[in-house]
């Protein structure tokens, strides 16, 4: 059950006071500790996330009359990327809240950065469930309207955006290796191999090494939930 200092606290850095504890239980265990018997967060983070994007896009929708829809992009992308809410997640406290299982306490908080993202949007769900979008906004605006006039910089490509996201995992490095290479010399295709220590492997294909390369970095960015495909994959293909 929730402690009364928990949610004395979540209140506190929220402005909100919860009137569905259970839910609010919900939103702080991972799937990893199920054997607690009251689900994990990972429904509501699928509904804080469109909860937040939405409320980050009025936002610049709003503060930047005059950007066009590529620039309104990539804005929103930084603003509600894994990054951006692990870090809002770090500020007000939530990773000492998330319940894990035993075999996750180990991995320390870089490599749990992902689930401290997930919280945040399944917190900012809760609110939303609890209070509608009355109780979302607040909250939103709080934490990052410090963030949306920093500059949005440009989109940057998918093998240097990897390689960085890998480094703050543990200082850990891409390997890439060709598997295959069919076709004409005029025409090829080559299929490449991407691996990171601690990661599942994934693989793209293209019409030369780098552009496999390149495939296999923005899927493995897909994955993780570092790059949103609905973002990304429009600014690529435009």
């Amino acid at each position: 059950m929730l402690g009364k200092c928990v949610k004395k606290h979540l209140e506190k850095v929220t402005g909100h006071q919860f009137k569905d504890q259970d839910l609010l239980e919900v939103a702080l265990t991972h799937s990893s500790a199920q054997n607690i018997g009251i689900g994990d967060y990972e429904r509501l983070e699928f509904l804080g996330d469109r909860v937040l994007g939405l409320v980050i896009a009025e936002m610049l929708f709003h503060l930047f009359p005059t950007a066009k829809e590529g620039e309104l992009a990539i804005r929103l992308n930084t603003l509600v990327d894994t990054e951006t809410c692990a870090q809002i997640a770090e500020k007000i406290g939530l990773p000492d809240l998330i319940r894990v299982g035993a075999d996750m306490k180990w991995l320390g908080r870089r490599r749990l950065s992902n689930v401290y993202a997930d919280v945040v949007e399944a917190l900012i769900a809760v609110l939303y469930t609890d209070g509608g979008l009355a109780a979302s906004y607040p909250f939103i605006h709080r934490y990052w309207s410090e963030r949306i006039h920093r500059p949005e910089g440009q989109l940057r490509d998918a093998k240097t955006e990897l390689q960085e996201w890998a480094h703050r995992q543990g200082s850990v490095q891409p390997v890439y290796r060709v598997l295959t290479r069919v076709g004409p010399d005029h025409a090829p295709i080559f299929e490449v191999e991407l691996q990171i220590p601690g990661f599942s492997l994934v693989n793209g294909k293209g019409e030369s090494k780098r552009q496999a390369e390149q495939a296999a970095a923005k899927e493995m960015l897909y994955r993780e939930g570092v790059w949103k495909q609905e973002i990304h994959g429009y600014m690529n293909d435009g």
